[in-house]
């Protein structure tokens, strides 16, 4: 291995340091981490970076908002949900004035270029929410390249819907809809009740001209997935973002391995016209 080859492997690895300086909990077990890196970061919606704890490891998670400036440096967000050792490390003990690393950003990201002058849907389910809340940020900053802007999100609970404190505000982007759901029932929640694929009878959309961004639950990525073929979008306008154990986060240790792709590298988005083969096989 030459001595280039050497570099090029190295700085696919090496991460820069990052300083929480500001956090937000969204959800019981949920928190939004605000990171400031020095200098320039350019990263994509539906891309994802490695977060480094030191002393415990890394774990994949998807940016949360577009990136934004403080005179030199560069602020993203990810929002974290508790349910292994690292992610517990960070929802209870990582907080402001910590520093972690960052290593990314990986993957594709959600092909908004590629999909100008249509209309837009959304949905999303739990943690899911997260890596779609960068689509609703980009269509409304560049609102006049898209058209119809339909948003579902869902959660298990009102107490578990992410982002409440803007959520009810995208309806006010121009020639938007915005539907929530809750699996159960709760004192003071004024909208649906029921799983988030069962608003996909509500969108108001040309099924033939728009594009669908889906993130959630395997389970309830299925579901819309059915749903929305039996009301007539295509197949190959569906885009789902998968999610799958990770360790390099560069298609080298095949961990990520979803039937011939991997996850980190040819994802986390796919059209799901590549994917349907794999997508209903149980295992993979």
């Amino acid at each position: 291995m030459g001595k280039n080859t050497e570099y090029r492997v190295q700085d696919l690895f090496s991460f820069r340091p990052a300083v929480v300086i500001g956090e937000v909990m969204e959800a019981p077990n949920v928190k939004t981490l605000y990171l400031k890196v020095e200098g320039s970061y350019s990263v994509k919606p539906g891309q994802f970076n490695m977060i480094y704890i030191f002393g415990l490891g890394e774990i994949p998670i998807s940016l949360a908002n577009l990136p934004s400036m403080i005179s030199r440096s560069t602020v993203i967000e990810h929002t974290i949900r508790s349910i292994g050792a690292v992610t517990k490390a960070v929802v209870g003990g990582v907080g402001v004035g910590s520093t972690v690393g960052l290593r990314g950003p990986y993957g594709n990201g959600w092909p908004l270029d590629g999909v100008e002058g249509m209309d837009i849907v959304v949905v999303g389910g739990g943690i899911g929410m997260a890596p779609l809340r960068p689509i609703v940020k980009y269509v409304e900053k560049y609102r006049n390249r898209y058209g119809r802007l339909n948003v579902l999100l869902g959660a298990r609970t009102p107490n578990d819907m992410l982002y409440k404190y803007e959520v009810e505000k995208y309806s006010g982007i121009p020639n938007t809809k915005i539907l929530l759901s809750s699996d159960t029932e709760a004192p003071g929640w004024r909208y649906f009740v029921g799983f988030v694929t069962n608003l996909i009878d509500y969108i108001d959309t040309d099924p033939k001209n728009s594009a669908v961004f889906v993130c959630g639950p395997e389970a309830m990525m299925k579901v819309a997935v059915k749903k929305l073929l039996s009301r007539g979008f295509k197949k190959d306008s569906i885009y789902l973002s998968l999610e799958r154990r990770m360790r390099c986060g560069v298609g080298v240790c095949g961990t990520c391995q979803f039937g011939h792709f991997f996850v980190c590298k040819d994802g986390p988005v796919f059209r799901y016209s590549y994917i349907e083969d794999y997508m209903w096989v149980e295992g993979i």
